[in-house]
């Protein structure tokens, strides 16, 4: 399934982020080990990425690690590392091919140091692609990205290259990752857990919101026209 039906129904979102839920216990239910899991997920990212790309989203911004992650077993931290590694090292060219700008977001220095290199060369070799600007989410905290904004303007204060006066929320959300794309419209979340997990913070705060009962490597182009078809019937207020 490559188009969406309903597309002159109304405006489909220009910017779409996913939390990417589930790979565990999509990997329990079938009695396989975790790994085999993020596998899988792996596998419906590819497809995601895809059919965004060919329906006009322009921008996808995906939660694949989160700065809490690191609690979990360091077999399966080192794993998903390792994986990160070998999936943007193998399919790195097939997305400059078909015109995607890559970006990784989030605390990338505490990432194993080959990964960082890649990324450094996965983004530069992307960078002037503009089909569809695909952002991953890589030990990345929405309180983080906000403290860290902080923490410049502050540094600007101090050396007086503006005053305290001078700031309002468009100069603030300069400072935060993905402050040169457009806000999120809409954020979907997999696997039937209703939260947002500190994700995006500031860049959510008038999107509309999609929770799917698919785990992430269940989650289908059907399940994903199903969550742009309900956006495009939804009649967004900004808050008014």
């Amino acid at each position: 399934m490559d188009q969406i039906i309903s597309k002159e129904k109304a405006p489909l979102p220009n910017h779409v982020a996913i939390i990417m839920d589930g790979n565990g216990r999509w990997a329990k239910q079938k009695g396989l080990p975790r790994h085999k899991g993020h596998r899988k997920g792996v596998e419906t990212t590819k497809r995601i990425i895809d059919f965004s790309a060919k329906n006009k989203i322009k921008v996808l911004t995906l939660f694949a690690f989160s700065s809490e992650n690191w609690k979990r077993n360091k077999r399966e931290v080192r794993f998903l590392m390792m994986l990160f590694f070998i999936t943007l090292k193998k399919d790195l060219s097939e997305l400059y091919d078909r015109g995607v700008r890559l970006r990784v977001i989030g605390d990338k220095v505490q990432l194993p140091l080959r990964l960082q290199r890649l990324i450094e060369l996965a983004e530069k070799k992307t960078a002037n692609n503009d089909k569809l600007f695909l952002n991953i989410a890589l030990n990345y905290g929405g309180q983080w990205d906000i403290v860290n904004a902080t923490k410049a303007i502050v540094e600007q204060i101090e050396t007086k290259q503006i005053s305290k006066d001078e700031i309002n929320t468009e100069y603030f959300s300069k400072f935060l990752q993905l402050s040169d794309l457009p806000n999120v419209d809409m954020l979907i979340r997999t696997s039937g857990e209703f939260r947002i997990s500190n994700f995006l913070l500031w860049q959510i705060a008038y999107s509309e919101l999609y929770f799917s009962e698919a785990l992430w490597p269940d989650f289908s182009e059907s399940h994903y026209q199903e969550a742009l078809f309900q956006y495009q019937c939804r009649n967004r207020r900004f808050g008014a």
